[in-house]
C-alpha cells in the first residue's frame, strides 16, 4: 500500500491566477514618488517655520514609506482570480479577505482599461459590470493579452448565458 503527500483535489477545485509582478512594482514606485517628496517637504517646511525639533515629525511619512514597502507586496499577493464552469471568482484583501463571484450570465458589460502609468508598466485592469451594481468588480494590474483574452472568453460565455452582454 503506497501513500501519496500530495494534497487531493477535486475537478471542480478552480485554477487561481495572480497578478503580475510589475502591478506591485507600479504601486511601489507610486509609493516612493507620493512619500520620498512629502517626507522633503515636511521636514523643511517644519525645520524652517517651526525649528529643527519639531523637523523630527518628517519621520511620519517616511515611517509609512518603509511600513508600506512590505505591505504593499502583501496586498499583491492578495489578489487573485478563477475561471470556472459558471462564475468568475476573484479574492483580494489580507486582513479582511473578500471574494467576489461573478456568474457569466449575469455580465452586461466587460472592459479593458489602461492608463498612462499602467501602459508604462505593460498593465491593463478588467472592470466587470453586472446588473446589479454591488457585485461589478475589477481585476487590476493584469497583462493586456491576458485582460484582452479573459474579456473576450467572458463575453463568449455571457453570451452563452444568454442573460447579459
Amino acid at each position: 500500500m503506497t501513500s501519496s503527500t500530495a494534497p487531493r483535489t477535486t475537478p471542480d477545485e478552480p485554477v487561481w491566477n495572480g497578478l503580475p509582478e510589475s502591478m506591485l512594482r507600479l504601486r511601489r514606485l507610486l509609493l516612493v514618488v507620493w512619500m520620498v517628496p512629502l517626507t522633503v517637504a515636511t521636514g523643511v517646511l517644519l525645520w524652517i517655520f517651526a525649528g529643527p525639533v519639531w523637523a523630527a515629525f518628517a519621520a511620519v511619512p517616511a515611517f509609512f514609506l518603509v511600513w508600506g514597502w512590505p505591505m504593499l507586496a502583501r496586498n499583491w499577493r492578495s489578489w487573485r482570480y478563477a475561471e470556472r464552469a459558471d462564475d468568475l471568482l476573484i479574492q483580494r484583501g489580507v486582513l479582511w479577505r473578500e471574494e467576489t463571484v461573478v456568474p457569466y450570465g449575469r455580465m452586461q458589460l466587460v472592459e479593458v482599461e489602461s492608463g498612462p502609468l499602467q501602459r508604462k508598466f505593460g498593465l491593463a485592469s478588467l472592470q466587470l459590470h453586472t446588473a446589479a451594481a454591488a457585485t461589478d468588480a475589477t481585476i487590476p494590474g493584469l497583462d493586456p493579452e491576458e485582460a484582452e483574452r479573459l474579456r473576450d472568453r467572458l463575453t463568449e460565455l455571457g453570451e452563452a448565458r444568454s442573460a447579459g452582454l
